[in-house]
């Protein structure tokens, strides 16, 4: 397969974009550092915001530079910068529902809600929703520059669509693998439960987001 040469070009909105997202990774990455590796937030919490205002958009020219000779590696960039900032937002919403369910409801997220599915599937559900919603916005107007597209009832259902499949795809791949993680462990603590949370939502998320870069691309973005 032959690598279509496609001129690019970087904008002031693109650097505007990434130092955005920057921000926004930065901001979020603080509370989930405090709450699943307190000793790590301790040391680093000054310079994590700082790191990602000036790596995110540095990455973003670096993949400038290659994208001028294979044109898609700039857009898979820009997905997954809003990819990185959507799986934290995905993971501070499960960190702040799961604490919630917990000091409200003494509900853990291994708390069995219904036969072999416990509570997790359901903060990890809410937590999807959450950052899938911020994704579409980000995506369409960036990655995808579709600014100038008229939105329509049936981009919503290809979106739908496709979402719904990476739903399925992130929760289903979560929640097999903090279940594998739990159920190979006894007496674990709510902090440890947290972080096994955390690496189940990771796995989901980057899982999801392959399948939604695809869909997104081919389907509900095209050009």
């Amino acid at each position: 397969m032959s690598i279509k040469k496609t001129e690019i070009r970087i904008t002031q909105r693109d650097y505007a974009f990434a130092i955005a997202a920057g921000l926004l990774i930065g901001l979020l990455l603080l509370p989930i550092l405090n709450t699943n590796y307190p000793a790590v937030f301790a040391k680093f919490w000054i310079v994590v915001v700082p790191f990602f205002l000036l790596a995110t958009p540095l990455g973003l020219r670096i993949a400038f530079m290659i994208g001028k000779k294979i044109s898609i590696v700039y857009q898979i960039a820009k997905f997954g910068i809003i990819g990185v900032s959507n799986v934290l937002v995905d993971l501070g919403v499960l960190s702040l529902v799961a604490v919630l369910f917990s000091t409200q409801f003494s509900i853990t997220a291994s708390t069995a809600m219904f036969g072999a599915v416990t509570f997790y599937s359901l903060f990890k559900s809410i937590s999807f929703i959450v950052a899938n919603i911020s994704s579409y916005f980000w995506n369409k107007y960036w990655t995808f520059n579709q600014r100038g597209k008229k939105q329509t009832n049936s981009e919503f259902l290809q979106f739908f669509a496709v979402s719904i499949v990476g739903f399925l795809i992130n929760v289903i791949a979560a929640s097999t693998v903090f279940n594998l993680i739990v159920a190979a462990r006894t007496g674990l603590s709510p902090v440890q439960l947290a972080q096994f949370g955390t690496i189940g939502a990771a796995a989901g998320s980057i899982i999801g987001l392959a399948w939604n870069f695809v869909g997104y691309k081919l389907w509900v973005f095209k050009k």
